[in-house]
């Protein structure tokens, strides 16, 4: 049983991890934070998508705000 556990690590440590390897030792700090710059672009944008989202459903008057519109409150 341990060398299945060997080898998710294996599969993680030298394979899918690997990329971030050449990260790791790149002088810039630009570089080395792209990654982190790319997660944080992708959910910038997916939070204004959200917003907007929203801002129609309230300027439509769809959403019930009544204080009473869970059974459960």
């Amino acid at each position: 049983m341990s060398k299945f556990f060997y080898g998710i690590e294996d599969l993680f440590v030298n394979v899918l991890f690997a990329p971030y390897d050449f990260f790791r030792f790149v002088e810039s700090w630009w570089a080395s934070n792209s990654i982190n710059w790319i997660f944080f672009v992708i959910g910038f944008v997916a939070m204004i998508y959200w917003m907007g989202q929203l801002k129609i459903f309230n300027d439509n008057n769809e959403e019930d705000k009544s204080i009473s519109s869970h059974s459960y409150l």
